[in-house]
């Protein structure tokens, strides 16, 4: 009689340090680094400011990754972010950041994504508007079938395109670096009025570049030897982004005045065309889809981690908590990201929704390191193979900044602001449905 494989009842371990690195470097570098400059140079008006925000923003962005590492390597379990959540401020509070990762913010990012690099690739080959929205469906297709068949195929994926993408970026840095022509001084580029509102816009398109460290504490329960790995590489993959953007902005600044920047929609194309001729602007399209298809592989390696953490905990559908009896994956959570994912991509609402998700992941992103404090008093036993350093001060100034960024989107931007805390309010009903059944299963075990 042929006995049926058991499926296993937790993902395996099988990314090491390498896999974790790229995760990070390959979620934080983006298309940013090559479009975000110009809006930091419209409020900057000096080269000394510019590289003063980069640097601000990186390091609180590196608090934010060391508030990872010490949560994460405290409780090194698949879902990261939800887990945290919830063991600081309970169920309720993690099901309402996964509730909003799935119904928004995560699976809109993919949207957008996809779509984005369809756009890049008509650079290359011309697409309608319905061949470019069926190329970045298919896009999507593809990455949920190769994370869907192993994380080991992911993470070959991950390293491949993350290599690749921070090549390209070095090629266009020394280039620049090396051979560029020292641009013209102009007034604004030797000294410039900085006032704290213009200096706090910067920040923001900043920080948004920076934006992916966290997505590595997903998959915190498939990595080996965490305790060491997680706090590796949210630690180098910080170190190493704030390094390549600094270099980056220097880069720019060298070879184009603070005006030209500030005018440029594409400041890399600009700077590779002016250092590398007229192949320079190709190249860094060519960057930035590489990049594009990296962080969209990057999402289904990591984010479809939180459903399944949820539905473990009887929080979310049940088959969200199934791992595949063969490729050990959490293959319903990625089949489902895809298809909800594919579905903003037809209905257009990808980019209001990614807009509304914006308050809600800074939001959570407070929270969470706000966590590394109320753990600690919560669970004073709890095994820290790593401590964050400069605690209590570092995770208090990162939450001050994220306040702050959350009180100016409320100033400036009400409509989306507001409509990102109900999408999250949605989700109280919703985790009373979930958690009903659950409590009389308690009670009647007791």
């Amino acid at each position: 009689m042929e006995i049926a494989a058991k499926e296993p009842s937790n993902l395996p371990r099988k990314l090491g340090l390498i896999d974790a690195l790229a995760i990070v470097l390959g979620m934080v570098i983006g298309g940013g680094i090559f479009l975000v400059p110009n809006l930091i140079a419209r409020e900057l008006k000096s080269a000394t400011a510019i590289l003063a925000v980069w640097v601000f923003a990186g390091v609180i962005s590196f608090f934010g990754a060391l508030a990872c590492a010490e949560l994460g390597t405290a409780l090194p379990s698949t879902g990261g972010q939800y887990v945290f959540l919830r063991e600081a401020y309970g169920p309720l509070v993690g099901f309402l950041c996964g509730w909003s990762m799935f119904l928004v913010a995560r699976t809109a990012q993919v949207a957008w994504l996809a779509v984005t690099m369809a756009m890049y690739i008509s650079y290359f080959f011309p697409l309608s508007g319905l061949v470019s929205k069926l190329l970045g469906i298919c896009a999507i297709a593809l990455f949920t079938g190769i994370n869907y068949r192993g994380v080991t195929a992911g993470a070959i994926v991950q390293k491949t395109f993350t290599l690749a993408k921070v090549t390209g970026l070095l090629v266009i840095i020394c280039s620049a670096l090396l051979w560029g022509s020292k641009a013209a001084s102009t007034p604004e580029g030797v000294a410039g009025g900085i006032s704290v509102s213009r200096f706090g816009v910067a920040l923001i398109a900043s920080l948004l570049a920076y934006d992916g460290w966290v997505q590595l504490t997903f998959v915190a329960g498939e990595i080996r030897n965490p305790q060491r790995n997680v706090f590796l590489a949210l630690t180098l993959g910080s170190v190493a982004c704030i390094a390549i953007y600094l270099l980056a902005n220097m880069a720019y600044l060298r070879v184009l005045p603070i005006s030209e920047i500030a005018a440029s929609d594409h400041v890399g194309a600009t700077v590779a065309s002016r250092v590398l001729g007229s192949g320079g602007g190709s190249l860094v399209s060519l960057i930035i889809l590489v990049s594009i298809i990296g962080t969209l592989n990057g999402c289904f390696l990591t984010s479809p981690r939180i459903y399944f953490a949820q539905a473990r905990d009887g929080l979310f559908f049940q088959k969200f908590a199934e791992v595949h009896p063969r490729y050990e994956t959490p293959g319903f959570s990625i089949l489902a990201q895809g298809l909800w994912s594919a579905v903003l991509v037809v209905s257009g609402s990808y980019e209001t929704l990614l807009d509304y998700a914006m308050f809600a992941m800074w939001f959570w992103y407070g929270l969470m390191v706000a966590g590394v404090i109320v753990l600690r008093y919560k669970q004073p036993d709890l095994a820290r193979p790593y401590r964050m350093w400069g605690y209590p001060v570092t995770p208090a100034l990162f939450v001050a900044i994220a306040c702050w960024f959350l009180v100016n989107m409320l100033n400036t931007r009400p409509v989306p602001s507001i409509a990102g805390l109900l999408l999250i309010a949605t989700g109280i009903p919703v985790y009373f449905l979930w958690a009903r059944p659950r409590k009389q299963a308690e009670s009647t075990t007791v």
